[in-house]
């Protein structure tokens, strides 16, 4: 880039923003104007200090200089050429999701114990290094583990199998376990951080999201509590994901509605909050014969259907 270009891209260049308030929100992750242009004027404030009228105007300078406004159909589309999609390592689950798990978005596995979504999540952490032609990213996977389920010698062995150098699989591959729901939410915040210092990371996993909320918030008195923190969270994940164009998959509990005397009573828990952030939703459960029944409840532009897989020694297979 030319002078003029790289001082147009500074965010010391923005109104309002000198050396110091330059200094404060870069520590607090904001080095582009992308990062600066998706942010609040609270969270501005929060991270640097500045009054919440100089935070907007940092905001709205950084949206034009972007181009952030509305944009043809045809801008729209050439836009989703770019989204790559990571394959699970079934052609059926593949084509349920409409190519596989997609960069740009959450996706979300819910279903009762031993249903498959954490080997899932094992498969994608290891398909998302392949190839673009193979069904891979070309990047690798971030593992926020919160319920001491990540298993490093199941990636060997899928790796094995997908013809990867397993010890190399694990080298491109950054897990970390989260033992509480803030330090959970931190873990998001720091990703942001890694990507900027050049991590090339395409998948960000977290299994299971709703497990720390789920034991820190306990009764309807603290419901509101837990879905304001909740929807906090999964804001910083679907910002994420838009940001720097990275796959999100996020598995999920499940509980039984008791009200519910016909049909399948199991419901995923988190509420509407987190049913309505997830960009794809899955229904998982068992099968016949070891088989796992993967159910698309909800895509924005894809019907609902069904597909069979298998989890086996070497990962997600077809039946």
């Amino acid at each position: 880039m030319s002078e003029k270009e790289k001082k147009k891209d500074a965010i010391e260049d923005l109104p309002g923003v000198g050396a110091a308030t330059a200094e404060k929100l870069r520590e607090s992750g904001y080095t582009t104007l992308m990062s600066l242009a998706v942010a609040s004027p609270g969270e501005l404030t929060e991270a640097s200090g500045v009054s919440e009228a100089v935070a907007r105007k940092i905001i709205n300078t950084a949206r034009s200089r972007l181009d952030m406004g509305f944009e043809s159909g045809l801008d729209l589309l050439k836009k989703r050429e770019s989204v790559v999609r990571i394959s699970t390592g079934s052609k059926a689950f593949d084509a349920l999701l409409g190519g596989g798990i997609e960069t740009g978005a959450i996706t979300e596995m819910y279903g009762a114990y031993g249903s498959g979504k954490t080997s899932i999540g094992h498969q994608l952490a290891v398909n998302v290094q392949l190839s673009k032609d193979k069904g891979g990213a070309e990047g690798i996977a971030l593992w926020i583990d919160s319920e001491g389920t990540l298993r490093p010698e199941f990636i060997q062995r899928i790796a094995k199998a997908s013809g990867l150098d397993p010890e190399e699989a694990l080298k491109n591959f950054k897990g970390a376990r989260a033992f509480n729901s803030d330090h959970q939410m931190l873990m998001i915040e720091k990703i942001d951080e890694l990507i900027t210092n050049g991590a090339p990371i395409k998948l960000v996993i977290v299994d299971s999201l709703m497990s720390h909320f789920r034991s820190e918030f306990s009764g309807r008195g603290q419901l509101a509590d837990r879905q304001q923190k909740l929807n906090r969270h999964l804001h910083e994940l679907l910002k994420l994901a838009h940001t720097h164009s990275v796959a999100v998959y996020i598995t999920n509990q499940v509980m039984a509605k008791p009200d519910m005397f016909f049909g399948d009573p199991t419901e995923a828990v988190g509420g509407h909050v987190l049913h309505h952030a997830s960009t794809y939703r899955c229904y998982l459960r068992r099968g016949k014969k070891g088989s796992r029944v993967a159910k698309l409840v909800d895509a924005p532009a894809l019907p609902d259907g069904e597909c069979i897989f298998m989890v086996t020694d070497d990962g997600i297979k077809d039946l």
